[in-house]
């Protein structure tokens, strides 16, 4: 993973490894994050119980930084989303997906910084990707 002072490999890390408090370092208090299957979230507490039932529901998630593009205020990450399924997240369910299943996906994130703090953030990933996870070995 890409490191360094991106705050939104900060922001993926901390996701990652569930220290969802390091949120309060990287994120206004009232951010918004657009992100696909109704994850959408309005407000960093919203964003951290988003990410306690994603780990709840992707054992092992994680996310690997392909690479950062910053400019300004902005900041746009390409993506590699690992993870296995073992509960519903959002419109992704156990029923559509299997459970036990690993995947894989792309996503683009692309963060809106203002003082230095994500404002703002857009999640783009290829949802169809929970779908199609081959079954597990």
């Amino acid at each position: 993973m890409i490191s360094g002072s991106s705050v939104t490999a900060r922001w993926l890390a901390a996701g990652d490894s569930g220290n969802l408090d390091e949120f309060d370092r990287f994120m206004h208090a009232d951010v918004v994050v657009h992100a696909p299957a109704g994850l959408s979230t309005t407000g960093r507490d919203e964003e951290k119980q988003v990410w306690r039932d994603a780990l709840a529901s992707l054992h092992g998630l994680r996310h690997e930084i392909q690479e950062i593009l910053a400019d300004g205020d902005t900041e746009m990450a390409r993506v590699i989303v690992t993870g296995t399924i073992v509960g519903d997240l959002g419109s992704v369910t156990t029923e559509a997906t299997g459970a036990g299943r690993a995947f894989t996906l792309d996503q683009a994130i692309i963060c809106h910084l203002r003082d230095g703090l994500i404002a703002e953030a857009w999640e783009i990933a290829d949802i169809a990707a929970l779908l199609t996870a081959p079954p597990r070995d």
